[in-house]
């Protein structure tokens, strides 16, 4: 199979729609990262997508619709907390888990009784998952020991071959995954930090809680050993330091730092993220996939101040390092 790369005019969306229909998997993008999209209430197309991402059968899915009054195909009920939520951030980067509706099979929730659903906001997605008619399951179209694609590039590099097409909508807006919600709990849990901060959800329903432990990637981890430094006055020296340790080992070492910070590395190896904290977290993941594919033994990354974005930015640092902070 030949993986084609299709620019998202109207007769391609609607060719990708009649395979997503057909039971296929296709790629496509959304605002956070590129997704790997099968019908979800078509067991044997989402076994295809656990398959060809290599994932365990026992880690859920997430279910994307088209549009806010599709979300009550999925689910049962939504609490007046998640309409309050769906009201302010869908289409978005966020995703909440209700309790599933009986068009969603167990394959798709781990066998679970919750269902994880959102609305991308690319018009690209939308008008796919319209087309297709029917619910659409969306993890990030790679391989599960591959970073999370921001490019149809990326996707081509993990999955050609997998898959007949790839929808190209450009750069991935946000470049981290969708902040996960469950619902079904009284205050909400944060199971995952993403694409809408923390503070964004708590200053529209109040009290929220953050599960520490739910928050997991994929199996991914960079080839390169990850660690990041604390945020305070001192990081960039302290990341020179560790920098200079780590190359008298003989080891390759690279530094993911904002643009601005630049020129403080001296001659040092660096790939910068970017001017602020919301293009570190577009350009995350590219850098590390850029740093595997010129073989670094290790990377050290800013850290950043815990506010806004910068709290999921610190959660993927961590899940990426093993937390090793420096």
């Amino acid at each position: 199979m030949d993986t084609e790369i299709l620019q998202p005019t109207d007769v391609n969306i609607l060719r990708c729609a009649s395979r997503l229909k057909a039971g296929e998997v296709i790629a496509f993008p959304t605002e956070t990262v590129y997704a790997l999209g099968a019908v979800a209430t078509n067991s044997d197309a989402v076994k295809k997508v656990y398959d060809i991402k290599r994932r365990p059968y026992d880690k859920p899915l997430i279910v994307a619709v088209s549009k806010k009054s599709d979300i009550h195909k999925v689910v049962k009920a939504v609490p007046q907390k998640a309409q309050k939520l769906i009201d302010e951030f869908m289409p978005g980067a966020l995703t909440l888990i209700l309790e599933r509706s009986e068009i969603i099979p167990d394959i798709v929730t781990a066998g679970a009784d919750r269902v994880a659903v959102r609305i991308p906001d690319n018009k690209i997605a939308q008008k796919l998952i319209g087309l297709a008619g029917m619910p659409v399951v969306v993890p990030s179209a790679n391989t599960s020991d591959k970073a999370s694609p921001t490019l149809a590039a990326h996707v081509k590099d993990d999955l050609d071959g997998q898959i007949p097409c790839i929808l190209d909508g450009g750069a991935s807006k946000i470049g981290i995954e969708s902040t996960i919600v469950d619902c079904t709990a009284d205050p909400p849990i944060i199971v995952r930090a993403g694409g809408v901060t923390v503070e964004s959800i708590k200053s529209i329903i109040g009290e929220v809680h953050i599960n520490k432990t739910g928050q997991k990637l994929s199996g991914y981890m960079p080839n390169a050993e990850v660690m990041f430094s604390a945020y305070f006055d001192g990081m960039i020296q302290n990341i020179c330091d560790k920098y200079d340790e780590v190359s008298k080992q003989g080891k390759t070492v690279a530094i993911l730092c904002l643009d601005g910070n630049r020129a403080q590395y001296g001659s040092r190896k660096v790939f910068t993220v970017g001017k602020d904290y919301s293009a570190y977290a577009h350009n995350l993941f590219a850098s590390l996939r850029l740093a595997d594919a010129q073989h670094y033994d290790s990377i050290i990354a800013e850290g950043v101040d815990p506010s806004g974005i910068g709290e999921s930015l610190i959660a993927r640092l961590i899940q990426l390092s093993g937390g090793m902070i420096i």
